[in-house]
């Protein structure tokens, strides 16, 4: 490890021993000798019996290494930081006590005494940055977690070897505390920032306001302890907070506070007014920045990386020439931090050459989004000018419940692009839009930054059936080997790196080939096929069943299977209405309400996918009726409509589908309905269907969506029993 980030890390954990709001009651009956955070993530995650048989040293050692030793019942883990010795810890479950631990499901069936490793296990990360979230994670993933969330969210993250999280939450009242001091009152930027789950893209200049009234200093101040909480528990175990950079973001009238600021107007994105840029080459900028930095740094501690995307998606630099505007961007950063590293995003053509030749490459980051997304992509090197960059993955789009990913590429990509002459891949970048999803590409995207050479597909999906669900299982290996050919075979030769979204989720239409704009239009591989792994995890033996994961894996096919049945009866259901065959269309359309009448009563077998949960998350952090009446419909529209009727009209509308009970058998199914019950009224009178304004109907239901899933029901086996006779019978 080079000594300038030892010396940094050090300071980190120094600054969280000392802070008062990053302590847990898991820091109880320190062991002498011990690494007392890894103990106690290792405590929350596994629980006290197996937790009591393990032992972190001090962390130590040179890089980031690990070793895994011991006789059973007493197993010693060693590491050079306590995130590092729980990769090791990770690597031990897997491959030793055949149990996982994911962020979606997990399987604990651990012996009485821990097995001993036949011989020791060593790794070493291949890559200094193992980075994870995506700046739009708060918005999908639920911007309106709690601290219980968050807690085993980091324990999770550092299991799998990440060592460097993007930490949004808290940086409204960042802005809010460093504006105070540029003439803005305290009303004026409570209604320029927006609602919780749109603040993503506040952060990247696309947009500012609150949906329907001003946040409350009250969320301020809740939301800015929670920022501080999760960068302390991230320091405790030896992890980075990349926290936002400042790059120019100021509310309209700026200049008429601040005599002689030069600021630009940036126009409007998807109905939204952008936040206006000040010029980065200015006093004021350098005034603004330097107590920004000083504010953030008081209140969330201590950092050295820092993201930032200039001008992103149709931003406006006027006269402000890019390479100047990265110029002044980094004065001011090195100002305030003089070991810093800019951490910026890799999509499209973003950065441009033009911003990277501009700075210090060598204390930048691009993480690239695109890595496995366009065949075109081939020497990252010539197109950021050496760069260091994270090879990246976007597997979802604004959380799309769609299982897959192009695990073929980064088994092709990954170890080649990093050992190549001259490479200047530095780094891993998970970057789905939501978390907590794709257990299996969330596990094997982990592991690259820890893998010693190419990586055999074929063996890693058995060696992640065994320990996913405890044990070898003949149908578990095949199941895993179907969904490796099908959802997990996929490539970016047709240019895509998610899954097609289902079409239960879609504003209602006969042409309708996906839910979200910009989705792919068909399914990136055999259906058939498919299918058949629903039925190898049926058959896996019931000793086996019994895990959150393999109940979670189990509805995730089963979900997959029903969703894409949507792609086969849809064009049945239009030749049924073209051909004026009206009692076709009846029956057609009535299995299609029974299809997504079975997929709610599937997702609502499952805490993670039920919409009341999520909704009334976001009401709890209301300090009054109006505002937890507002914080819903936050929450709710950006899963719908997005944000206005501009905006969705131009797209924005279902971006974030998602397979959710409540969604399937709530909007999506009174969509389908209503929709269906004009095209039958045109069949009986022979005319034109008529127009549902869609924006409307999707509003008014946000706003009255009647009753909403918040506790589980039913059986996931049962009901996916279900699903296999009834896709067997279609």
């Amino acid at each position: 490890m080079p000594l300038a980030r030892r010396t940094f890390l050090t300071a980190l954990a120094g600054s969280a021993a000392v802070s008062c709001t990053g302590g847990s009651d898991d820091r109880e009956d320190p062991v002498p000798g011990t690494s007392t955070a890894a103990a106690a993530a290792a405590r929350r995650l596994l629980g006290r019996p197996a937790a009591g048989q393990l032992t972190f040293p001090p962390p130590s050692g040179p890089g980031d290494t690990y070793r895994v030793t011991g006789r059973p019942g007493r197993i010693r883990v060693d590491g050079t930081s306590p995130a590092v010795q729980l990769a090791g810890l990770r690597r031990y479950l897997k491959d030793v006590a055949h149990a996982n631990v994911s962020w979606a499901g997990e399987q604990l069936r651990l012996p009485t005494t821990l097995p001993a490793p036949p011989r020791p296990l060593t790794g070493r990360a291949n890559v200094p940055h193992r980075f994870v979230l995506n700046d739009t994670s708060d918005g999908y993933t639920g911007a309106y977690h709690d601290w219980s969330y968050w807690e085993r969210e980091l324990d999770v993250l550092a299991l799998h070897g990440f060592n460097e999280v993007l930490v949004y939450v808290g940086a409204d009242a960042l802005y809010h505390r460093t504006l105070r001091q540029f003439g803005f009152t305290d009303g004026e930027l409570r209604s320029w920032i927006p609602s919780p789950a749109r603040q993503p893209w506040w952060l990247l200049q696309n947009m500012a306001g609150p949906a329907g009234g001003p946040v409350s200093a009250a969320l301020l101040a809740a939301r800015a302890r929670l920022g501080r909480r999760i960068a302390d528990r991230m320091r405790e175990l030896g992890m980075e907070p990349v926290l936002p950079g400042y790059f120019g973001t100021v509310p309209p009238g700026f200049a008429d506070r601040n005599s002689g600021a030069h600021v630009l107007r940036q126009g409007d994105w998807y109905g939204y007014r952008r936040p206006d840029w000040l010029d980065p080459r200015g006093e004021h900028f350098a005034a603004v920045a330097a107590a920004f930095y000083r504010a953030q740094e008081e209140m969330f501690g201590p950092a050295r990386l820092f993201k930032m995307d200039l001008l992103h998606e149709g931003g406006r630099p006027g006269d402000v020439p890019v390479g100047d505007a990265a110029r002044g961007v980094e004065k001011a950063l090195r100002a305030a931090h003089e070991d810093a590293v800019w951490v910026i995003l890799g999509w499209r053509h973003n950065p441009p050459k033009a911003l990277v030749e501009a700075v210090d490459q060598r204390r930048m980051l691009v993480v690239d989004g695109i890595s496995d997304r366009f065949p075109a992509v081939t020497d990252r090197e010539a197109d950021w000018s050496g760069t260091p960059y994270a090879f990246g993955s976007i597997w979802n789009f604004g959380g799309h419940t769609t299982l897959g990913a192009n695990t073929r590429d980064w088994a092709e990509l990954y170890d080649r692009w990093r050992t190549k002459p001259g490479s200047a891949l530095r780094g891993t970048a998970l970057l789905p839009e939501a978390a907590d999803n794709n257990p299996a590409a969330f596990e094997l995207f982990s592991e690259l930054a820890w893998l010693e050479g190419p990586l055999d597909l074929k063996a890693w999906f058995d060696a992640w059936s065994v320990a996913r669900y405890g044990g070898r299982d003949a149908r578990a290996v095949a199941a895993w080997d179907v969904l490796r050919r099908t959802a997990y075979g996929t490539t970016r030769a047709d240019g895509w790196a998610e899954g097609a979204d289902g079409l239960f989720g879609a504003r209602p239409s006969l042409a309708a080939r996906s839910a979200a704009t910009w989705s792919p239009k068909r399914l990136r591989y055999d259906a058939a096929e498919f299918e058949q792994a629903l039925g190898h995890l049926l058959a896996v033996r019931p000793a086996l069943r019994n895990s959150s994961a393999y109940r979670r894996d189990l509805l995730d096919v089963a979900r997959q299977a029903l969703s894409n049945r949507s792609r086969a009866l849809l064009p049945r259901i239009k030749a049924a209405y073209d051909g004026r065959d009206a009692a076709a269309f009846g029956r057609l359309t009535r299995d299609w309400l029974a299809l997504m009448d079975l997929l709610d009563r599937l997702l609502a077998t499952d805490s993670r996918h039920l919409l009341g949960s999520w909704r009334a998350q976001a009401r709890a952090w209301g300090h009054d009726a109006a505002e937890r009446d507002r914080l819903a419909y936050d929450q709710l529209s950006i899963v719908t409509v997005w944000g206005t009727r501009e905006g969705a009209e131009a797209g924005l509308h279902d971006y974030a589908n998602r397979e959710w009970a409540g969604l399937a058998g709530g909007l999506y199914r009174r969509r389908w309905a209503a929709y269906f019950d004009t095209l039958r009224a045109a069949l009986g009178a022979g005319g034109a269907p008529r127009t549902i304004d869609w924006f409307a109907f999707d509003d008014a239901w946000i706003r009255d969506p009647g009753p909403l899933p918040a506790r589980t029901t039913g059986d996931t086996y049962e009901i996916a029993v279900q699903v296999r006779e009834r896709l067997r019978g279609a």
